[in-house]
């Protein structure tokens, strides 16, 4: 009932904790929805926000944009979904539907694109909003904890796995929650799968091999033969020259985080020979109708670690530390 307390996790202020606290819970506008929440994964989008390395939030902020729930409510003129329909929100949150980017169905590059748990209040709360364009229903094969990781994780990771072309051999830097995702779907497409990790994470590797990889070592290893491409999920700038020495003439290379830390200087050598670098920018509904109605075909199966609210900063925390197998999600009830 719009009106009424709901407990949010706060961000008041970049690097500090979250706060939870009892607001009150949003009403949805024209065109939008209020989403009960059920599960809100965690993502490392959400670790550069809250660190401030993304800039300018909204403050104060709910973050999260892997949100899953039931619809609560619907604004004027919201029809595509009812009261009790299951829908997943992700993080691309508002486009303006006029710039060229939209109207060359590359919304994910709008200049005025608003964001989920960045811009607008995202699921690490009990009730969210959403503009009913930016909803998708949840496919029924996943409980709401499972689900959670696909709405970013599977999307991203999804779209990276596009950007990198359909060659055989696919190399993984950064082996965490989307990684654990588009693994399983390169393995279904018949691609031989190299997941890089940080040094020493054996435990990383072995989750790797049991997903299917055919080699699992060190991020600053070189694979034993070379790649045909390479997505990068670890927001390590130093991982693009490792990547581009592993991969082939012609070869591609995917930055696929929002936010990485400088990449050093290269000599030319390593990127002559007609390879790319590339970047993943978002993600476009057609990314998450595409992904969402194939995950159950491979079977996408996430590996989750369950918070309630009130641990929020843990979970963060061992997501910045790298202690976590799969996603963390928080479940708000």
């Amino acid at each position: 009932m719009p009106g009424a307390a709901m407990t949010a996790a706060l961000l008041r202020r970049p690097g500090q904790k979250l706060v939870c606290e009892c607001v009150a819970r949003p009403a949805p506008r024209p065109g939008q929805v209020l989403v009960r929440v059920a599960a809100c994964a965690v993502c490392r989008t959400d670790l550069h926000v809250i660190d401030g390395e993304l800039p300018d939030p909204k403050l104060p902020l709910v973050p999260g944009h892997e949100i899953v729930g039931l619809v609560e409510a619907c604004g004027a003129g919201a029809d595509r979904f009812k009261p009790g329909d299951r829908v997943g929100i992700p993080w691309l949150g508002w486009t303006c539907g006029e710039c060229r980017y939209c109207r060359a169905e590359q919304e994910n590059l709008c200049d005025r694109a608003r964001f989920t748990g960045y811009q607008i209040d995202g699921g690490y709360a009990e009730y969210a909003v959403a503009d009913q364009r930016y909803c998708f229903a949840v496919p029924l094969n996943y409980d709401d904890a499972h689900a959670a990781p696909l709405l970013c994780a599977g999307l991203i990771g999804y779209r990276a796995l596009k950007m990198a072309g359909e060659g055989e051999r696919l190399g993984i830097y950064g082996f965490g929650a989307a990684a654990h995702i588009v693994a399983q779907v390169a393995v279904w497409q018949g691609r031989a799968l190299y997941a890089f990790t940080r040094p020493g994470d054996g435990s990383a590797q072995g989750f790797a091999r049991d997903l299917g990889a055919i080699w699992a070592g060190d991020s600053g290893q070189a694979p034993p033969e070379l790649l045909d491409a390479a997505i990068i999920f670890a927001p390590v700038g130093a991982l693009v020259p490792a990547a581009l020495r592993a991969v082939v003439k012609g070869g591609k290379v995917v930055c696929a985080g929002i936010h990485m830390s400088d990449i050093p200087a290269f000599p030319y050598s390593i990127l002559w020979g007609e390879r790319h670098v590339l970047s993943v920018a978002n993600l476009t509904r057609r990314d998450a109708e595409e992904f969402l109605a194939l995950a159950p075909k491979v079977p996408v199966k996430t590996t989750v670690e369950t918070f309630a609210l009130t641990e929020v900063n843990e979970a963060l925390a061992r997501l910045r530390e790298g202690r976590l197998t799969g996603a963390a999600v928080l479940l708000p009830r």
